[in-house]
């Protein structure tokens, strides 16, 4: 064989090698061809979980593979994001529910390894909750004011129900009270059906937390005193938001999903698209005007940004009002 001929073969066989490589997108043309797991860091029957159980059902059908729902209650919604941290490998197949709790919890316990703006691959961001102060229909208090004046003369005596330590309602109450100089009970649960079912059987006076309480507002079971958006919500005109109450904490944060850091970007993309045709979709659209849910969409990369620039405004936050699970 002459060296012509040698340098030809040669030339054929690096070329067929490197045609056998794995590619970016093309190793994944196939995906997916699996069911994908999709973590609700809340116990089922709440807002959260029959919204994504509505959106995982048509993402699914875009897909072509189910998007199976897991619950994982605890932690106050955040051990989706410690799934995705320790254990999920980055093809796609497991994913979660990353809201603003994820954000502050690290800064609350060491325990909590992760650093929300880097450490997870986002998808999308989705909606975000209507949240606010209910309580029973039977109670005396038929306003906000009158509830503060209560606390005011009793202090220590009211106890509000929340999802979870350093959860989005138990802040924005936090803040609130540290501003009024006022003493509560906080009395955390495990998410918005543990509250509303522990407010429901007068295990507490008052509940503070996402749109779950609103069928039992619309049954007449339960009454607003006031709710954490800067604009009153057109199912609940007649209800004040905190804002006109005379606090300012912030309209209703972005939540999304994300998976574990270092995906592919051809996966995320399958992801994105099927995920946000599943946003629009009628089916989905009444989940959210169910829970009374906004529709806050945003591409991964504006929802990282988002999470990036929210992150140091709730570790200053945690940090004025001195949360820790650690001992010490």
């Amino acid at each position: 064989m002459t060296p012509k001929m040698l340098a030809a073969r040669r030339s054929l066989l690096l070329s067929a090698a490197a045609l056998a490589l794995p590619r970016p997108g093309l190793a994944q043309a196939g995906f997916p061809d699996r069911p994908i797991r999709l973590i609700v860091p809340w116990a089922p029957g709440g807002s959260t979980d029959g919204q994504m159980r509505a959106m995982a059902q048509v993402a699914g059908r875009e897909l072509g593979q189910p998007v199976i729902v897991e619950n994982r209650p605890g932690a106050r919604g955040t051990l989706g994001a410690a799934i995705l941290q320790r254990e999920a490998k980055p093809d796609g197949y497991t994913i979660a529910q990353i809201h603003a709790g994820v954000l502050s919890h690290p800064f609350m316990t060491r325990s909590a390894t992760w650093d929300a703006a880097t450490d997870f691959t986002y998808i999308l961001a989705i909606t975000g909750y209507l949240s606010g102060l209910v309580v029973r229909s039977d109670a005396r208090w038929q306003s906000w004011q009158e509830l503060i004046a209560e606390m005011r003369a009793k202090p220590g005596s009211i106890s509000i129900g929340t999802s979870g330590v350093g959860g989005a309602s138990h802040l924005v109450v936090s803040q609130i009270m540290l501003a009024e100089k006022l003493e509560w009970l906080h009395v955390p649960y495990r998410g918005v059906a543990e509250t509303t079912t522990a407010l429901l059987s007068g295990q507490v006076d008052a509940i503070a937390d996402s749109s779950g309480w609103a069928p039992h507002v619309d049954a007449g079971r339960m009454r607003i005193l006031a709710l954490w958006s800067n604009d009153r919500a057109r199912r609940f005109p007649e209800a004040p938001t905190i804002k006109e109450l005379g606090h300012d904490v912030g309209g209703i944060a972005p939540y999304g999903l994300a998976g574990p850091k270092g995906m592919d970007p051809a996966i995320v993309k399958v992801l994105h698209d099927a995920f946000k045709k599943a946003l629009f979709d009628p089916v989905h659209m009444q989940a959210l005007e169910r829970f009374d849910m906004p529709v806050l969409y945003m591409t991964g990369e504006d929802f990282q940004k988002w999470v990036a620039a929210r992150t140091p405004i709730e570790r200053d936050l945690i940090k004025r009002l001195n949360i820790s699970f650690d001992a010490g």
